[in-house]
């Protein structure tokens, strides 16, 4: 009796699907590998009409079909994702497939629509997880690409922060006018978009907002402030992402904030080191507080009434990145073992009300005896 797996939704919202079939598109469709003891699966891509003979010629499938080509008695319903879930349901009833395994991003919509056809559905945790976190050549080179438009948007944004003048109450001046974190982040978006990227609102913290890892920040910029500068766009050609983060200050940082750096840079070097094949996710992220813990800096979230000299690190090490800005693995607690091919981000932060935040973040891929670090920008606070 043949079994099957399933993968399903809308291809370019759902990356599992997309990576499964390297096919954009926005319309529901499904993609059907059919299992036979002894032989190769047969993957069948159902997807709508008017994109199939596209799909013939760039979809990774051994067969394209539409709805109407599994039309089930009874015909199909006028909404197409529906019509999918019913003709996916009339594909696996026509090859007598009892039982299908599905992956975390299946649509309700079409477990329903299998259940009515008495087809049980198993959930297979690692299904569309394992492939994508595996990163082949190819992707490893377009991860390439993504970061190093990352690191030409973020050499931009921290030279203009180091290189504008600040007025008599310290607010930096950019060609006239001052310079905010709204107004710094636009350049960012402009920088991007002329290289071929959409940009998701980066951050751009300066002095205490900093001390909140993920306030994006607002208002003006300030001289010998720390400023958290966090891109993270995605290629529009290949929807493969960057994630790049360095911390600039114009002018003199103070005593506590190059302390602070300096224990970031220590940390995000030692979790790097400990990347390889086969230790985990909690060994690199250990790895990391094992620095800060060890150049007098706390981890964890602070207490409510802790004083705003409280100075830690609030996050994991780093996680996934691909076709998502965020995929497994995580580089934390409980992390799980790294496989070759992973793409990882590192990176430390420290926080602190009193003096803002610092963060330094490089991507890299796991190898078997160590990793390749993709950026090559500088890491320090002085960028004039």
């Amino acid at each position: 009796m043949p079994s099957a797996r399933l993968i399903a939704g809308i291809p370019a919202t759902n990356k599992s699907l997309f990576h499964a079939v390297r096919f954009n598109v926005g319309d529901p469709a499904a993609c059907i590998d059919f299992l036979r003891d002894g032989q190769k699966p047969h993957r069948v891509f159902i997807c709508r009409d008017i994109e199939m003979a596209r799909a013939r010629q760039h979809a990774h499938a051994d067969a394209v079909s539409c709805p109407r080509d599994f039309e089930p008695h009874g015909g199909l319903s006028g909404d197409r994702e529906t019509a999918t879930a019913q003709a996916v349901a009339e594909c696996l009833r026509r090859q007598r497939v009892t039982s299908v395994e599905a992956d975390r991003t299946l649509p309700l919509i079409y477990a329903e629509h299998l259940r009515a056809a008495g087809i049980a559905v198993k959930y297979d945790p690692q299904l569309g997880v394992l492939g994508r976190r595996a990163k082949d050549p190819q992707e490893v080179e377009l991860l390439r690409e993504a970061q190093a438009a990352t690191e030409g948007a973020m050499r931009m944004a921290c030279e203009t922060v180091a290189r504008a003048a600040p007025d008599r109450r310290g607010v930096l001046m950019h060609d006239g006018e001052p310079l905010t974190s709204e107004r710094l982040r636009f350049m960012i978006d402009v920088h991007l978009l002329r290289a071929g990227f959409q940009n998701p609102p980066p951050i751009v913290a300066c002095g205490p907002q900093g001390a909140d890892c993920h306030d994006h920040g607002h208002g003006d910029l300030r001289t010998g402030q720390p400023v958290i500068v966090d891109i993270f766009p995605r290629c529009q050609r290949t929807l493969y992402n960057g994630d790049c983060t360095r911390t600039v200050v114009n002018g003199q940082a103070s005593p506590e904030v190059r302390r602070m750096h300096e224990a970031v840079v220590e940390a995000k070097r030692a979790a790097i080191s400990a990347v390889r094949t086969g230790a985990t996710g909690e060994d690199v992220h250990r790895a990391t507080l094992g620095v800060i813990h060890a150049r007098g800096y706390a981890s964890g979230l602070p207490a409510s009434d802790a004083p705003d000299t409280w100075c830690g690190m609030t996050h994991g090490t780093g996680h996934g990145i691909g076709l998502d800005v965020h995929e497994p693995p995580l580089l934390d607690f409980k992390g799980p073992a790294l496989v070759t091919g992973d793409a990882l981000t590192v990176e430390p932060g420290l926080y602190c009300r009193a003096h803002g935040g610092v963060r330094v973040e490089d991507l890299v891929i796991v190898e078997e005896g160590g990793c390749r670090n993709l950026n090559s920008l500088f890491e320090g606070l002085c960028w004039d």
